[in-house]
């Protein structure tokens, strides 16, 4: 598996109409490629970056972050690859670092900016000849890797465990649950969750990057017979998207990492959309939007995959259908969704026919529709997930 993770430099874009106010990357897992755009300001329009596509420098690259400031990123059995963006959105290759487990999942930065955080399907093992964590794993437990980016030229030195030694030694990773697939970090707070066993892992974020478990530990949510396919999130809100019940389970950080039952618990997903693969919050924390790979209905008019959208109650954080018994129609095997950072666009990545969708945002009712000058946009072969600068996925 490959990582991909970007840190971006020297953008140069305006907020002029028609200018370009971000830049968007896509990785492609066909061809081992990242795609770049252009995301035009008048119409969401999407137009290729000079150069575009670009090799990711590794195979099959299943993350990307961008951060204001520098360049990173992972190449083959789990590398991560480094790259700086130029003035016109080209992406430029500078290094490639190793993190310590196996099978890497998801790459996330703090909220400074200041430290990546990599998301490994399996730990490392102890060698007992070597003393080394250089060994298969053995227990079925992921980890994170932690690195520190350097605010100028984006690149990567491991940071070890403070908090756990072996023989002496700090251990260079952080453990987390079983079989672990997908991160998420917000309010000084890091959650894992585990496919294992269908629970989250809560880290607190410390001094210096380091990671200390939440106490009392593991968080089990109450429903049963899950199938968690993505956790998001913002500020103290956490989403969970289940497949098994189409269904979105919200919770609520306390301050401490702790996370409790938003009220209401469980909010049923739109009657249309089933196979809820990934969910998206806008910047104002007022609307949830979940990706459905598929449909209950065999009414043609009702799109086979899709975005339903919900609004979040602020008074008692309940979800409310924005328009229920309506979705709003994507590309074919969905994957990842993104706001541009202007708040005026939504965008799919669609892994089963290469495309990318694009949607106008319609901040005071949270609606979605179509772009202006067409909201279907050929992408590089097998898109990933996608990220657009002035973000982090």
């Amino acid at each position: 598996m490959a990582l991909f993770a970007s840190l971006v430099l020297g953008l140069g874009m305006t907020a002029c109409g028609g200018g370009t106010i971000g830049y968007m990357w896509v990785l492609g897992q066909e061809y081992n490629q990242i795609g770049g755009f252009k995301v035009d300001d008048y119409s969401g329009n999407l137009t290729e970056v000079p150069g575009a596509p670009f090799d990711s420098n590794g195979s099959m690259p299943v993350s990307i972050v961008v951060k204001s400031g520098s360049a990173s990123g992972r190449g083959t059995g789990s590398s991560i690859a480094v790259f700086s963006v130029g003035g016109d959105g080209v992406l430029t290759f500078q290094q490639s670092y190793q993190s310590e487990g196996y099978v890497s999942q998801w790459a996330q930065m703090d909220s400074g900016g200041n430290y990546l955080y990599v998301l490994d399907k399996y730990s490392p093992g102890l060698n007992p000849q070597t003393g080394l964590y250089d060994a298969p794993n053995t227990d079925g437990n992921g980890s994170v890797t932690v690195f520190a980016a350097d605010a100028t030229s984006g690149r990567l030195t491991l940071v070890l465990n403070a908090n756990v030694k072996k023989s002496s030694v700090n251990i260079p990773f952080f453990e987390v649950g079983p079989s672990p697939f997908m991160m998420k970090a917000t309010a000084g707070c890091l959650y894992t969750v585990d496919g294992g066993n269908q629970t989250i892992f809560p880290y607190v974020i410390g001094i210096a990057g380091q990671l200390t478990p939440f106490t009392p530990g593991v968080i089990i949510p109450q429903e049963t017979n899950l199938n968690i396919t993505s956790i998001n999130g913002a500020g103290s809100y956490i989403f969970l998207t289940d497949s098994n019940g189409d269904q979105i389970l919200g919770f609520q950080s306390g301050g401490t990492c702790n996370l409790a039952p938003l009220n209401g618990g469980v909010t049923a997903n739109d009657i249309h959309a089933t196979n809820p693969v990934y969910s998206m919050l806008d910047t104002k924390n007022q609307y949830l939007y979940v990706l459905n790979g598929s449909t209950t209905s065999t009414n043609p008019t009702i799109p086979y995959s899709s975005i339903s959208g919900f609004v979040i109650n602020a008074a008692n954080q309940e979800l409310t259908e924005i328009d229920p018994g309506v979705t709003f129609t994507v590309g074919s095997g969905p994957v990842c969704m993104v706001e541009d950072p202007s708040s005026q666009y939504v965008y799919t990545s669609n892994h089963n026919d290469g495309t990318i969708t694009g949607k106008a945002y319609a901040s005071t009712t949270g609606e979605l529709s179509q772009l202006k000058r067409g909201s279907t946009f050929p992408t590089v072969g097998k898109p990933g997930c996608l990220v657009i600068s002035g973000s982090i996925d």
